[in-house]
């Protein structure tokens, strides 16, 4: 199932087709996870029955984002890597094991998420971030993110040094020699406002034939006053830059990306879905409604997050609408949810894995 749904255009399919084919992956999860994560078996049995046959997407057991900071949960016999949120600093960061079936699924679905964007061939990748944020076994969602965009990258080249201080000649001499061709930027949202906008003046930097992929950090600069349609106004205004693209993911689901598409919207692609959920009663919420964010993947296997509720208010706004050749759920997220709202749901699962 997952073979056929990353073979299609990651958009491409409307949302009654799309859950006929995620609900079978899902129910082989559940299983296989149930099987193979003595945890996540207790928080079946206790929180939901025991395991059965799901009818329909939203009946699928979730586990609360904040579990993965409370347990290592782990389904694979062979980890290669574990995955650290990058949380801030004093908060304890999720740790997700990652071995080379799921880290394979992730790379693949990467790539068929951002080629609709990128395409086929690699461009010269300019990374606002430090290369010290890769490391080869205990690597954070930041680190992730910048080696996953290098499979779409040539000829690296990393914008701040070691103390997170920006290269100011680096960068110049990066963009002097590619900026006559697409090139691809790569960043976390807050290191490319203050990393990139703030170091350099108008008309500096011609960005005009960049890419600019982006993600994370909008609570820093919304205390800065910054939304997204002034980061996108305020970047095409300094540099020309106006192919920006902003993606929700988060280090739990690593590799479910929704990427923002017309009228800002964020739209996952077709081997993950997500759901809107009422705080306290979990009921699904009605198109238009706010509601706490789950999201559903066929990507995890090493460990069980396959269905993840989320720390994220959010709500579905439009389905398919066909712009673009856009399908199925159209996404808006509004910002984190109050922890009050989340505490009955993840103490009661919690306790479950104790």
């Amino acid at each position: 199932m997952f073979e056929r749904l990353l073979a299609a255009p990651p958009y491409s399919l409307r949302q009654a087709e799309k859950e006929a084919l995620l609900l079978p992956g899902l129910n082989e999860l559940a299983q296989f996870h149930y099987a193979a994560c003595r945890d996540y078996a207790r928080i079946v049995d206790a929180a939901w029955g025991g395991p059965r046959i799901y009818r329909a997407i939203e009946e699928v057991p979730f586990l609360p984002v904040g579990l993965f900071k409370e347990r290592e949960l782990s389904s694979t016999a062979t980890p290669s890597l574990v995955l650290r949120s990058s949380g801030t600093t004093g908060q304890t960061p999720s740790r997700i094991v990652v071995d080379p079936e799921t880290a394979t699924r992730q790379s693949r679905a990467l790539i068929a998420t951002f080629r609709p964007i990128l395409g086929d061939r690699r461009l010269p990748f300019l990374a606002i971030d430090t290369k010290d944020v890769l490391q080869p076994t205990d690597m954070t969602a930041r680190g992730a993110g910048v080696l996953g965009m290098m499979k779409f990258g040539a000829k690296a080249t990393f914008a701040l040094d070691s103390a997170l201080e920006t290269d100011l000649e680096r960068v110049r001499s990066f963009v002097g020699a590619n900026g006559s061709q697409p090139f691809l930027v790569f960043g976390f949202t807050y290191l490319v406002w203050t990393k990139l906008y703030e170091r350099f003046r108008d008309g500096e930097l011609d960005l005009t034939n960049a890419i600019l992929i982006h993600s994370g950090g909008w609570k820093n600069l919304e205390a800065r006053k910054v939304s997204n349609a002034s980061f996108r106004a305020a970047l095409r205004a300094r540099f020309n830059l106006s192919r920006i693209y902003n993606f929700y993911g988060f280090v739990e689901q690593i590799g479910s990306m929704f990427v923002e598409g017309p009228g800002g919207l964020l739209y996952p692609p077709n081997f993950t879905d997500v759901i809107v959920r009422r705080p306290g009663s979990w009921e699904p919420a009605e198109p238009g409604e706010e509601g706490v964010v789950q999201v559903v993947s066929l990507l995890p296997r090493s460990y069980p997050g396959h269905s993840v509720l989320t720390e994220d208010r959010g709500a579905i706004l439009a389905v398919d609408t066909g712009i673009e050749n856009r399908f199925g759920k159209a996404v808006a997220i509004a910002g984190r949810v109050a922890k009050t709202e989340l505490r009955g749901c993840s103490d009661v699962i919690a306790a479950s894995a104790a």
